[in-house]
């Protein structure tokens, strides 16, 4: 059979080609009976909009490139998810990159993008540093919004949750809970979800015990570092693990169970992201949950302005509030015998960690 057009629809309602256009476009506002009308005709005749058509008229194809550094972690699967939702609703489509953590490939994955005609891009940079040239070239091209990562100042649009607000939760945790050996395992390198964390730990960790800040161990964002970072840290015997992401934590969960650790009664351990995996892990995770339909949205609103025509206002660097999701993996521990507090907690109060501000 053959396509459907406007034409068709417009017959078949007993409208004009202009109005049916309009109806089913959206581009401007028309009568409810008769947006009704339009719409009934394109559903029985089985009429689909011809994209490629729209977009030689246009000049606008109605996709958004969207850059992740690594889809297998799964913090990305579910900010994908929601951000197709949130596109899809504004009329556009989503084209997945994935550079598996090499700038160079994200360079090339921009510029095949950008050959393809995308109407703006979502970035999550593989590094804040070395990442940065290739995304700022793209983002005077497009409109471009960075996503959970940044590069610096300057660049682009960004939203991201709030590092130091989540690590300043765990770290009160921790302190209300008696624990006051504690390591940082985090991911070396400047992507700047890894430098953020790594900073606010250090920035914020001697309210619990002074020796806290220098208590750090870097490695990457996967399950394979959270075990062999155990093995490191392990003769110090830490109360704590303050583990970067929860791919980490469940790392160093399957490594401490294989050494006979009690988890939490030797050992705590904090992850940040929440994952479906932290919940599933036994026991469950304690970790900073991400507001990834907020980020989603934010990230949304951010391009859908810069598309309406506000190329000239000034960047927006928009910090979401984390959330602390308290598990089996950080419960308090029990009191020493004889003194009725828990191992390092003398003072009889927990010890006060103060929220670290991000300098801009």
């Amino acid at each position: 059979m053959a396509d459907v057009t406007l034409r068709d629809v417009a017959r078949a309602s007993g409208c004009s080609v202009a109005t049916v256009s309009r109806v089913l476009a959206g581009t401007r506002p028309v009568g409810a009976d008769t947006a009704r009308r339009v719409r009934a005709a394109a559903e029985a005749l089985g009429y689909r909009p011809n994209h490629a058509a729209r977009a030689l008229r246009s000049r606008a194809t109605g996709t958004v490139g969207l850059v992740l550094p690594q889809i297998t972690n799964p913090f990305y699967p579910a900010l994908v998810r929601e951000l197709a939702h949130a596109l899809h609703a504004e009329g556009r489509a989503v084209l997945l990159a994935d550079c598996d953590d090499d700038p160079v490939a994200e360079a090339g994955y921009l510029d095949d993008l950008l050959a393809r005609r995308v109407d703006a891009l979502l970035v999550v940079p593989a590094d804040e540093r070395r990442s940065r040239d290739a995304v700022a070239a793209a983002a005077a091209q497009v409109p471009l919004v960075l996503l959970d990562r940044g590069c610096g100042p300057g660049v682009a649009d960004s939203v991201a949750v709030d590092n130091f607000a989540g690590m300043a939760l765990v770290l009160g945790h921790l302190a209300a809970t008696g624990r006051r050996r504690v390591w940082f395992v985090g991911a070396e390198g400047t992507a700047s979800t890894a430098a953020e964390r790594r900073a606010a730990y250090a920035a914020g960790a001697a309210a619990l015990d002074e020796g806290a800040p220098g208590r750090i161990a870097l490695g990457d964002f996967s399950v394979a570092w959270g075990r062999a970072a155990v093995d490191l840290v392990w003769e110090a015997r830490p109360d704590a693990l303050v583990c970067a992401n929860d791919l980490i934590a469940v790392g160093a969960l399957q490594r401490l169970g294989e050494l006979g650790a009690d988890v939490p009664g030797d050992v705590a351990v904090t992850g940040f992201d929440d994952i479906p995996m932290a919940a599933l892990a036994a026991p469950g995770i304690t970790t900073v949950r991400q507001p990834v339909p907020e980020l989603a949205a934010e990230a949304t609103r951010l391009l859908n302005h810069r598309l309406a025509g506000g190329d000239d206002g000034p960047q927006q660097a928009v910090r979401l509030a984390p959330e602390l999701v308290v598990r089996e993996s950080s419960a308090p521990r029990p009191p020493a015998r004889g003194d009725g507090q828990g191992p390092g907690a003398a003072s009889g109060r927990a010890a006060e960690v103060p929220v670290p501000r991000q300098v801009p």
